[in-house]
């Protein structure tokens, strides 16, 4: 249990996405899934701030589960997509090398769905060869939430530690003095966050007065109809 204490940073952990491929999005009714799709590229963008070695596994890509979210992949356009024909990636060897290549025992985990690829994985990764599970639980979907939700309570039982995305983008940047993060994490949170990113662009141009994020058109003083 020590090692699950330590907060995650830029420096101590690797993450995986598996399967975020548009078929097996269709299959997700845990949660909605534009709202998954918005929370997955949050995280890769989170992940591309802070240097965070990222594996994508992706599964019968061209046979039944299309290909992976371009908005997925245009953060990453330099990262192989490491094909696989078994549920459980955990069985292909190429993405065990990659994780081994990475060196960091705790993983970061964004998959669907929630109950066979992540589950395997996730069990697998542990028993096999010790590494430390983070199952990102708002950027993964199962195919109901019972099904989401009880293999969550599953791995959560085998030692599974379960995370939301902004936490663990939050948990990474962990001090706002860090500077060198801040506006691209601040960036994320204006696009990704909802509420919270509403009320970061409110608080910027009508509390701090700063100029608003995207150039308009003029705004036209109100004119009263006759």
């Amino acid at each position: 249990m020590s090692g699950k204490t330590e907060l995650l940073t830029p420096h101590n952990c690797q993450l995986i996405f598996i399967d975020q491929q548009p078929q097996m999005a269709f299959g997700v009714q845990s949660l909605d899934r534009q709202v998954l799709k918005n929370n997955v590229v949050a995280l890769a963008k989170a992940a591309k701030v802070f240097n965070i070695p990222t594996v994508i596994t992706t599964v019968e890509t061209e046979s039944f589960s299309g290909h992976t979210y371009p908005e997925l992949l245009a953060v990453f356009p330099e990262h192989p997509l490491l094909e696989r024909t078994s549920m459980n990636s955990w069985d292909d060897q190429k993405v065990r090398d990659a994780l081994a290549k990475n060196g960091k025992k705790k993983v970061v985990v964004s998959g669907l769905w929630t109950e066979v690829c992540n589950n395997s994985f996730a069990l697998s990764a542990m028993h096999d060869a010790d590494y430390e599970i983070y199952m990102v639980a708002d950027a993964s979907g199962g195919t109901s939430v019972d099904a989401h939700d009880y293999s969550m309570q599953r791995m959560i039982q085998a030692g599974v530690v379960p995370v939301t995305w902004q936490q663990v983008m939050l948990e990474w940047q962990r001090d706002w003095a860090r500077r060198e993060t801040y506006e691209a994490v601040m960036a994320i949170v204006k696009e990704h966050s909802g509420a919270y990113g509403m009320g970061v662009d409110y608080a910027y141009t009508m509390v701090h007065k700063a100029p608003e994020r995207v150039k308009h058109g003029e705004r036209l003083a109100p004119v009263a109809a006759s």
